[in-house]
């Protein structure tokens, strides 16, 4: 495209050089373009996707076999499988009685799911299996439908790991990840620290020594446990608390110094072997074990009760929430800290695979684990195969172990659980949003206490309606400014962050920061009838004038307008036209150009009002406002300037006129 300038001038005033604007076509053929070459790349970059592609897509992990390094990359994998593996095994029983199951559906949870991810998850260091997030979700929705020791329970457990898995799968599929992106990180927050302070006190019981009330609420739980104070019991609330002591201290120090990094990961299994061998010496009678462990691997078994499945889909969105924003996040931050790409949507179809082939083997529903992943990335993890070393461990505690862990003390449990917990009270994220942004601090505030309060449903439902309510409001009530001149250049911004930059009398320029649609269209006409009105604190320069002639609005920022904004301008456009003001356009993007053209309101407001830059608008209507007599009362949307189409000529004319103004300041011999 050939560039060149244009000249506008009226009788009796001087020229002025403008960059002329390209008006787009807005033929049916043009409009059909966007669509067609969209349809047209997609269906090209299939057709060019070579067979190792189209593996790739379907089985992730042929990504790391094919360049996998046997010298640089088989040592640490399997010292991070096995760590990692030592780790999950406690884990998954604390999290399975955490869910109200029996210990060993936690280890089952930590077998078939790590496999199948290992093949069909797209991130080489998240470790997946049972988390405290979802074990209270679980509990939390079937002790309302079935008590725990019935083993319908179990049934309703195993069957919510399939329909999440299919829920995942579908998001995954069907590219719906984005739709999570509009829950505030400030919800999350919110959410993860009153469920961490709910699930430690449910596992409140194994250290005082007598049952207190399942909820997830904090009031229940507070009042069971003051109701039951008079079956108060020392021994397990000694080794509890000592249990708990060991695990914070070597979390602290495997954290903390980088030798001793092991820590983190052997605390679980620490607490386990020191608990089992003091009930092994002195079977003290008030200290509650394990019990009996089926031994051997999981049986294949159809999930079964499926006409509870309607009551579990709430439960199974939440769950399938969950796994998208905790396990995609850490997967997308490991991935990004390795130097690899993940698609989220491929990884939530990795994770919704796992759960549904887990669901096929006793296991109830899994995700991505913050603590496991994080001692697994430390560890030196390069590929997958550390995540089948964790899955050959679990088979190996299965096969042989089992027996081993009959004499747990439940308190040590308990203790691994409220360690693992203990991070995930975020008072830190919210000391920082009350230094930031009191309004991130409020919705922190309002999720919080709402689910401590009333529970973890309506706890995310009140966290999410206020999230959404809040990008609402931002996007109904968009950032609308004032624009003026920078003394000595061209350029324009907002006269609140610059109070040296000056406007021009009879003129105002303001810049709409967002898309344009129908939500916002009344509150950006109130605001530019507001602006034309007043406009006080700012710098005003040029001929004196009673009002407001010409109104122009920079829309660069403007990335999108629909038809009931566009029907708002062209009304506002006439209100204007009876006052005698004329709008001006600034600086469309291609887009919203187009759409302003379809709708006939480039030709209402007329074409020579269309500009590159603000600063030419403001050239050519401040020409007018010049040439104004003391009535000044005429109308000037009808009176237009006059554009001269010899560019090349009228620019050598002028090259030697004193009076022609430059389009950018020139610096003085």
């Amino acid at each position: 495209m050939e560039e060149s300038s244009a000249t506008y001038g009226s009788s009796g005033s001087r020229a002025v050089k403008i960059i002329p604007l390209q008006h787009p076509s807005t033929s049916a053929s043009a409009a059909a373009l966007p669509s067609e070459s969209w349809i047209g790349g997609w269906v090209s970059r299939l057709r060019a996707m070579s067979a190792i592609e189209w593996v790739d897509l379907f089985l992730p992990c042929a990504r790391w076999i094919r360049s996998y390094r046997v010298k640089d990359y088989l040592q640490v994998d399997l010292m991070a499988g096995i760590t990692v593996g030592v780790m999950l095994v406690p884990q998954s029983m604390s999290y399975a009685k955490l869910a109200g199951l029996h210990p060993i559906y936690g280890l089952y949870s930590g077998l078939v799911p790590i496999f199948v991810y290992a093949i069909f998850g797209s991130s080489r260091q998240l470790a997946i299996g049972p988390v405290a997030l979802v074990s209270l979700l679980v509990s939390n929705v079937l002790g309302g439908i079935v008590h725990s020791s019935d083993e319908l329970y179990t049934e309703l457990a195993i069957l919510l790991a399939f329909m999440v898995g299919v829920l995942e799968c579908l998001m995954g599929l069907l590219r719906l990840g984005w739709l999570i992106r509009f829950i505030s990180h400030s919800v999350i927050s919110g959410f993860t620290t009153a469920s961490a302070i709910v699930i430690a006190l449910s596992q409140a019981k194994y250290f005082l020594g007598y049952n207190i009330v399942r909820s997830s609420e904090i009031i229940p739980l507070i009042r069971s446990i003051i109701d039951g104070a008079s079956d108060f019991s020392w021994p397990p609330f000694v080794m509890g608390f000592a249990m708990l002591g060991i695990l914070l201290t070597m979390k602290h120090w495997g954290k903390s110094r980088k030798s001793l990094r092991f820590l983190r990961a052997s605390g679980p299994l620490t607490a386990v072997v020191l608990g089992t061998a003091f009930v092994k010496i002195f079977h003290p009678p008030s200290i509650s074990v394990v019990g009996e462990i089926p031994q051997g691997l999981p049986k294949f078994s159809i999930p079964k009760e499926f006409q509870y499945a309607q009551s579990l889909v709430p439960t199974a969105m939440l769950i399938t929430g969950v796994a998208i924003l905790e396990s995609v996040g850490i997967a997308k931050a490991l991935a990004a800290k390795n130097g690899y790409e993940l698609d989220s949507n491929q990884e939530l179809f990795g994770l919704g695979v796992a759960n549904i082939c887990g669901s096929f083997f006793s296991a109830y529903p899994t995700t991505g684990s913050f603590s496991r992943s994080a001692v697994n990335h430390e560890s030196g993890a390069k590929t997958g195969l550390s995540g089948i070393i964790m899955g050959i461990i679990m088979a190996c505690a299965l096969l042989f172990l089992t027996p081993l862990f009959e004499e747990i003390p439940q308190c040590a449990l308990a203790a691994i659980v409220i360690s693992a917990v203990v991070g995930l009270v975020d008072y830190e994220e919210a000391l920082f949003l009350w230094r930031v942004n009191k309004k991130d601090f409020l919705l922190w505030t309002i999720t919080c206490i709402t689910t401590l309060f009333f529970g973890i449903e309506i706890g995310v439902l009140i966290g999410v309606g206020f999230s959404l309510a809040f990008v609402i409001h931002e996007s109904a009530n968009p950032h609308i400014a004032v624009l003026g001149r920078l003394p000595g250049t061209t350029i324009y911004r907002n006269t609140q962050q610059y109070p040296e930059a000056y406007t021009y009398n009879g003129i105002v320029v303001v810049r709409i920061d967002a898309p344009i649609y129908f939500a916002n269209i009344s509150y950006i006409k109130d605001r530019l009838r507001e602006y034309e009105l007043k406009a006080s604190g700012i710098t005003k320069r040029g001929p004196e004038v009673e009002r407001i002639y010409f109104v122009i609005i920079e829309m660069s920022p403007v990335t999108y307008i629909d038809s009931s904004a566009v029907q708002a301008l062209k009304d506002l456009h006439q209100e204007y036209k009876s006052r005698g003001i004329q709008i001006a356009i600034a600086n469309p993007n291609r887009d919203v150009h187009v759409s302003l053209s379809r709708a006939g309101l480039i030709d209402l407001i007329g074409k020579e009002w269309c500009f590159v830059r603000v600063h030419d608008a403001v050239q050519v209507c401040l020409q007018h406002v010049q040439s104004l007599d003391g009535s000044a009362s005429k109308d000037f949307s009808d009176k237009t300037p006059k554009r001269h189409l010899s560019f090349l000529q009228n620019l050598w004319k002028q090259e030697g006129d004193p009076n022609m103004e430059p389009l950018l300041p020139q610096s003085q011999p």
